[in-house]
């Protein structure tokens, strides 16, 4: 399949690509269900900053799979959110549990990852959910090196490594990323059937049927930790309730840039922390918004 034109991503694209409108909204239902998988025992907070970023961009519904050892700490650090604690191996690997598969299988979308590394442990518990759910899947961060061609999922699925992790991925090395960064992206896309959300300075986004995005916005400052999380949170928040995935990545890399570049002129272009994302997020999606009436 040829690679089409690429697309420069700015606010007149994606207000001639409007996202579905709440208008009519009966309420949180109609908005959907995120489920996040996130965390470990010693990076619990990735679970908060994704979680929080799928209700800051307009998700009805939150459900959290964590480390059971910070689930009642996340649970008061997020009332917004269903908490399912999850037993931990000595290592900190999060194990399914039925309740888990349960809400995999209910949910309109699920992010796993923020938190967590690539081991046995993890993809196992992938391998488990993989045979319940129906939606689109968001792959970070540990996540993302789990799911390889091996693994079928009925629904889309999207990735958003960095340059390390797209490296480790396709076991290239990591200057051949940066040289190409873009054919490596669509390359991924094309083979695995996957959308992928090549994160850097300059991201890019590429979809199993040749189509390839650019984001140039953004600035220094996004390259903070948590940072990737809260993008992951806007991707499924959006996919939540009820944009197509590939809109919803698209919309989501422009959020996340727009929201650093909120924070750069209020705090400053370097040392804004991830957590004061989401909350620039809900103004830049009605400054987006199509009028009313």
């Amino acid at each position: 399949m040829s690679i089409r034109k690429t697309v420069l991503i700015e606010a007149s694209l994606l207000m001639g690509w409007p996202l579905p409108s709440p208008e009519g909204s009966k309420g949180k239902d109609d908005r959907g269900r995120v489920l996040v998988i996130a965390g470990s025992p010693q990076v619990p907070g990735a679970a908060l900053l994704a979680g929080e970023a799928a209700l800051r961009s307009g998700a009805g519904k939150l459900q959290m799979g964590v480390p059971a050892q910070a689930a009642t700490a996340l649970a008061l650090a997020v009332p917004e959110a269903k908490v399912m604690p999850l037993p931990t191996t000595n290592a900190g690997g999060c194990r399914p549990t039925p309740a888990l598969e349960l809400a995999s299988s209910n949910a309109d979308s699920i992010l796993i990852g923020p938190g967590m590394d690539d081991t046995p442990t993890l993809r196992r518990l992938i391998s488990r959910l993989a045979g319940h759910a129906e939606c689109t899947v968001v792959a970070d961060a540990g996540a993302i090196a789990a799911f390889d061609q091996a693994h079928t999922f009925s629904g889309t699925l999207i990735l958003t490594p960095h340059a390390g992790e797209m490296a480790s991925l396709i076991n290239a090395h990591l200057t051949e990323v940066h040289a190409k960064p873009n054919q490596v992206a669509m390359q991924l896309a094309l083979q695995a059937g996957v959308i992928v959300v090549l994160k850097g300075p300059r991201t890019w986004i590429a979809a199993p049927d040749g189509r390839l995005w650019q984001h140039d916005g953004g600035c220094h400052g996004l390259g903070t930790s948590g940072s990737g999380d809260v993008l992951g949170g806007i991707i499924a928040g959006l996919v939540a309730r009820g944009a197509e995935p590939i809109q919803a990545a698209v919309w989501g890399v422009y959020l996340h840039g727009r929201a650093g570049e909120s924070l750069a002129r209020s705090i400053g272009s370097l040392g804004f922390l991830a957590r004061e994302l989401p909350i620039e997020v809900p103004a830049i999606l009605d400054s987006l918004a199509p009028p009313q009436g």
